[in-house]
């Protein structure tokens, strides 16, 4: 109950604060990973839900300081080596920065040290969001990320990872996955408005209970009790966490909403400037991506 009663007052306090940085530095990223990112199937490709049902509407400027979720409002620290690899990035001629000098190295965003490989097809450039359901800052980059899907080049994949700092955490990213086993990803927007509109954490006070309130809300959308305890104790969705969280760890996950632009580039809205601002840099970065 204690688990339950933070998380409610974390998801309120969440609307007003502008950072939720996890406490414990996870470990360095390793220079291989244990499992493909783009194995994730399920998240890689999610079928096109309807729109989501956006929060109040705030400026741009507003969603930019405001637009990261951690659990304890602590600074993200960037890693010691990276700074030798944004001097050398910085030492380029203005056209031989990524994207043609357009967006500035450890301004807009920061390189991954050391850079992570990915398993998409060639020719493909993997983009992962980090997220998390109870965080107001992802729900409402939504719609942006949403849209972008929708119109973003054919060589990018798009993988959505949820964070798993701690239970409560987990037991969304939990959630996250079963409604994808399930192939109801249309019921994450809905997930996301049933947290954050209308205050219901979808967590128990054990994971036992917790399966019991999720089942309960999935009924009420289509989706049978022993259908959706199939999913949630499935091997795939078993298996989706630990990836997920093999992914967080290598790259290092301290808030969220966070894009990782094939393994080199990790930015956020703070850093873009606005939503619209983060989806171009991703275009961007991705198209220079692309032509490499």
């Amino acid at each position: 109950m204690r688990r339950l009663l933070g998380l409610a007052a974390l998801l309120v306090l969440g609307l007003s604060s502008c950072s939720c940085a996890h406490k414990e530095t996870p470990p360095a990223a390793a220079s291989a990973p244990s499992t493909p990112a783009a194995a994730m199937a399920p998240a890689a490709a999610p079928a096109t839900p309807p729109p989501t049902a956006a929060l109040p509407a705030a400026s741009e400027t507003e969603q930019a300081t405001g637009g990261q979720e951690s659990p304890d409002g602590a600074a993200n620290e960037k890693p010691e080596s990276s700074d030798v690899s944004l001097e050398r990035m910085a030492a380029l001629p203005p056209d031989a920065q990524l994207p043609a000098g357009r967006w500035k190295p450890g301004v807009n965003y920061d390189p991954v040290v050391p850079e992570q490989p990915t398993s998409v097809a060639p020719g493909m450039v993997e983009v992962i969001e980090f997220i998390w359901l109870g965080c107001p800052h992802c729900y409402a980059l939504e719609p942006t990320m949403r849209a972008w899907q929708k119109s973003k080049p054919a060589y990018i994949q798009f993988v959505l990872v949820p964070v798993e700092w701690d239970a409560a955490h987990r037991a969304h990213a939990k959630l996250l996955y079963t409604l994808l086993a399930l192939g109801r990803s249309d019921l994450i927007d809905e997930a996301f408005d049933t947290i954050q509109q209308q205050r219901n954490t979808l967590i128990g006070s054990d994971d036992a209970d917790t399966l019991r309130i999720e089942q309960a809300w999935a009924a009420q959308r289509g989706v049978s009790a022993a259908d959706f305890a199939n999913a949630y104790n499935s091997l795939l969705v078993s298996t989706n966490l630990q990836r997920a969280e093999d992914l967080m760890l290598r790259y290092r996950v301290q808030s969220v909403p966070q894009i990782v632009i094939n393994g080199k580039y990790v930015t956020d809205v703070a850093k873009a400037g606005s939503p619209a601002n983060l989806v171009q840099l991703i275009n961007d970065l991705a198209a220079s991506e692309h032509r490499h």
